[in-house]
């Protein structure tokens, strides 16, 4: 019965490892394909930049 029990755990740690390692592909492939570097939509990088800054005299004049 031992002998079973210590074949079922080595599957068991086998089959989870096999699985984490195959999640972890995947997220380095999603992040390499979407997420290779950040983005700033075109015409936003002065609203961008004021709001960083805090210029709230312009970032209220976009919302009316």
């Amino acid at each position: 019965m031992k002998d079973w029990r210590n074949l079922s755990n080595k599957r068991l740690v086998r089959e989870i490892t096999l699985i984490l390692v195959v999640k972890v592909i995947c997220l380095m492939a999603i992040k390499a394909i979407w997420f290779d570097a950040p983005t700033i939509p075109k015409g936003m990088e002065n609203q961008v930049a004021e709001h960083i800054a805090g210029n709230s005299s312009v970032s209220q004049e976009s919302f009316r």
